[in-house]
């Protein structure tokens, strides 16, 4: 018997979904894979395993598609399939079973923002571009403490150092349950998000 939202559901009943996320996080990538969440959501699905592999993107995003899965009323695993880099973490952080490839890796870093060429800052822009650089630092590294049972300190300090993982060093920081090679089993379903 599986969970689903606490009511047991049994696996003649679970209707599993697999989405391959191989994909930056960025407006595009994050709105197709909620559209397609919601609609195999709306066919029935009840469990989905997100195959991610993404450089990471934006902050915005990542928190955003984090925020969708966590709310949705169904199981959700994460499975590393390469490299889930900077934000993509956070939306890796949002399966309650989370997996890794054996030669996959995890890279956490700071926040930053770019700026276009003659662009020119007055102090109280300056200012509001800080607060908000760090309150991306301190929801992301909440995000990724909440569901690795590291301190939010801990969590920071990892990013200021840019901390590379690899699956066995995920597991013992707690980002990893399990390292497995197999992605799916054979017939399932399984959409692409390139």
């Amino acid at each position: 018997m599986n969970k689903i939202l606490g009511n047991p559901v049994s696996v003649a009943t679970e209707r599993v979904t697999y989405i391959q996320f191989c994909a930056p996080i960025i407006e595009n990538s994050i709105r197709t894979l909620m559209q397609n969440i919601l609609n195999e959501v709306n066919y029935g699905t009840n469990r989905l395993v997100i195959l991610i592999s993404s450089p990471g993107g934006s902050v915005f995003w990542g928190l955003t598609a984090y925020n969708f899965l966590k709310g949705l009323p169904i199981n959700i695993d994460t499975h590393n399939i390469g490299s889930v880099d900077s934000v993509a973490i956070v939306v890796y952080c949002a399966g309650i079973r989370r997996y890794s490839v054996p030669h996959g890796r995890f890279l956490m870093h700071g926040v930053g923002f770019d700026v276009p060429q003659g662009t020119r800052f007055d102090e109280k822009t300056l200012d509001e571009r800080m607060k908000s650089l760090r309150m991306d630092m301190e929801n992301i590294a909440g995000v990724i403490s909440e569901n690795t049972g590291k301190s939010e300190e801990e969590i920071k300090k990892a990013m200021y150092e840019g901390t590379v993982l690899n699956p066995e060093q995920a597991v013992k920081f707690g980002l990893v349950h399990e390292i497995k090679t197999q992605l799916f089993p054979s017939g399932a379903k399984v959409l692409p998000i390139l």
